[in-house]
């Protein structure tokens, strides 16, 4: 939930300026009040007859007086803007709420209010706001939707001030906006263990010696309440202070989530587009991974990460791992087609190794590619991939599936280099294809009579 700050209407600078706007102001009513005192005291001055000639003046005085109390009184209103929430995923709902503030001491008249937002959000709000007291306030608001990612301005609040006689309006913008970030849709997952991870992965932790052998144990000072059966003669001789071993140190088990925006691997667009579901089947790993206790890192074919992430990706299972989701989010909610071909850039980050578990979402992919990705494998104790044919995604309901043609041979090509390999059908739940994995990589392992590597 974000407030917005609060802000005064726009004021027009310069006397001139002012007037000309109050002027300009006059509604259909006030014009022909003027219009009519004019006339009247035109009439006045030919027939000689000096009662018409306060008529006239009544009838022309009135709009005006009325646009100059309006235009001086146009100050004394504030607004602000409050989300409700300011990050919500596709296809939900966030709600707007406006509030006005009469900071004067006189009442003012009729407001008309609307707030200025995209279309993919809806139609523009307006509300229409009776006559608030000196010192009085109202609130309003509404609901915003929209089934694509990305970010959206709202703002600036815009105010039509009207007098109680209808005579002048004037409209003022506020200064004040804010941002609705419009999130990947996450779909929750079970939590299988994969087959194929490094031991202890499955608990998030793994835990391993300082270093390995006796004689390479890094020592410490014996500290109150250490275990004396953890000194470490040997360096206790040679430092001539009680020494103790180093308790095991805690490694956390580590997670990368390989997302393929190349534009030549996708084809069609849309919420229900292949590219959509990769993005959204992103999120949902990179949230489970996160809950589940990983250090997580999204990497794109372009080799770029989330701004702000370390060497080790997010930490989760942590205070700061509801904040590194949302910078995750916030990532896949503007993240668009790359005009890469290839898949080397990403291939060059990890050549690094010790990347734990890796879980692709790939588009269309050549026997290059599909080359460059059985060297990833190389690079990771366990490799899951969801392969994404555009054909099967621009198939209208009703048509018969036909051949997998080159996607059939790009399955077995990961497959055969140690990928845990799944080809996504349209509409396909990313639950399901995680369960599927698991069971997949399962059998493998039980036919080859262990887990993998």
């Amino acid at each position: 939930m974000t407030t917005a700050g609060t802000g005064h209407a726009e004021a027009d600078r310069g006397e001139k300026g002012g007037i000309r706007t109050a002027l300009a102001g006059l509604t259909t009513r006030g014009r022909s009040f003027l219009a009519a005192g004019v006339a009247a005291a035109v009439c006045s001055y030919v027939l000689g007859q000096s009662d018409l000639l306060r008529v006239g003046l009544l009838l022309a005085v009135l709009p005006l007086v009325c646009a100059a109390v309006l235009y001086r009184t146009r100050y004394r209103v504030a607004g602000s803007r409050r989300l409700s929430p300011a990050r919500v995923p596709a296809g939900s709902e966030a709600r707007v709420h406006l509030r006005m503030d009469n900071v004067s001491r006189l009442p003012t008249g009729l407001l008309m209010l609307q707030d200025r937002v995209p279309y993919v959000l809806g139609p523009r709000p307006r509300f229409v706001l009776d006559r608030v007291e000196a010192g009085g306030r109202r609130e309003v608001s509404y609901r915003v939707r929209s089934d694509l990612r990305g970010r959206y301005p709202l703002g600036p609040l815009q105010l039509r001030l009207t007098d109680p006689f209808g005579m002048c309006e004037l409209t003022r913008s506020f200064s004040a906006h804010d941002t609705l970030t419009v999130i990947p849709r996450v779909e929750p997952l079970a939590p299988v263990r994969l087959s194929g991870e490094a031991k202890g992965y499955g608990d998030g932790r793994q835990r391993s010696l300082a270093l390995a052998g006796e004689d390479d144990m890094i020592p410490r000072g014996y500290r109150y309440g250490d275990d004396l059966r953890r000194v470490h003669w040997r360096s206790t001789a040679r430092y001539g202070e009680l020494m103790v071993r180093r308790e095991e140190q805690p490694q956390r088990a580590r997670c990368t989530v390989l997302l393929d925006t190349r534009a030549i691997a996708y084809r069609g667009a849309g919420p229900d587009s292949a590219f959509e579901w990769a993005v959204s089947g992103a999120a949902s790993l990179l949230v489970h991974m996160l809950e589940r206790g990983y250090s997580v890192r999204l990497l794109t074919d372009t080799g770029d990460a989330v701004p702000g992430e370390g060497g080790d990706g997010f930490a989760g299972a942590s205070q700061e791992s509801a904040d590194a989701a949302g910078q995750m989010m916030d990532t896949l909610a503007v993240i668009d087609h790359s005009d890469g071909a290839g898949l080397s850039r990403a291939y060059d980050v990890l050549r690094g190794g010790n990347e734990g578990l890796l879980v692709a979402f790939l588009g269309d992919l050549d026997e290059e590619q599909a080359a460059v990705l059985g060297r990833m494998r190389q690079r990771s104790p366990g490799a899951v991939a969801f392969l994404l044919d555009s054909d099967t995604w621009l198939r209208e309901p009703g048509d018969v599936p036909g051949p997998l043609d080159g996607s059939g041979d790009r399955l077995r090509m990961l497959r055969e280099a140690g990928w845990t390999a799944l080809r996504v059908p349209q509409g396909a739940s990313v639950d399901e294809l995680w369960r599927r994995a698991d069971r997949e990589r399962s059998g493998l392992a039980a036919a080859s009579g262990g887990e993998g590597p």
